[in-house]
């Protein structure tokens, strides 16, 4: 079945089948960000945004991105190596296997969420893991981050 679809920008089409999920046609078209970790839609590692929202790319189905917008990290180069600054000067990012799927949940989050809490940054990330970083340093990285987003610059 042949689907066409806005991909990081830019319209392209695919012939998928009916059980193709969203990571493998993505990967298929270049975007290597997008990681293959559980398969059963519990680590973030395959997080992608379907129509700006944060879906789980190893869990939806490739027919479901007919006629919509698909965002990897390739597509938020500029905002993720800005929030990539903050996990690395925390110490977050150790082996950094788990931080494409992290960051793009972590920008979703900022786009969705004014002036969140800890328990609600916790629970926005709560589907993100990570065998490296004890979650601490992570959480230190965003809260600085969101604080100087909301301050309009980098401190």
């Amino acid at each position: 079945m042949e689907i066409r679809f806005r991909l990081n920008g830019k319209q392209v089409q695919a012939e998928v089948r009916p059980d193709t999920v969203l990571l493998d046609l993505v990967r298929e078209l270049g975007c290597y960000s997008v990681k293959r970790g559980c398969e059963t839609a519990n680590c973030g590692l395959c997080t992608v945004w379907l129509d700006g929202k944060p879906v789980l790319s190893c869990s939806t189905l490739a027919l479901r991105a007919d006629g919509r917008h698909v965002t990897t990290l390739e597509g938020l180069q500029k905002e993720a190596e800005e929030f990539g600054m903050f996990l690395a000067a925390e110490g977050g990012e150790q082996c950094g296997f788990c931080s494409p799927g992290f960051i793009m949940n972590v920008l979703a989050m900022e786009r969705e969420l004014k002036n969140p809490t800890e328990d609600e940054i916790k629970e926005y990330l709560a589907g993100n893991l990570c065998r490296c970083s004890g979650y601490m340093s992570q959480l230190r990285a965003v809260k600085k981050y969101l604080d100087a987003k909301q301050k309009g610059g980098r401190d």
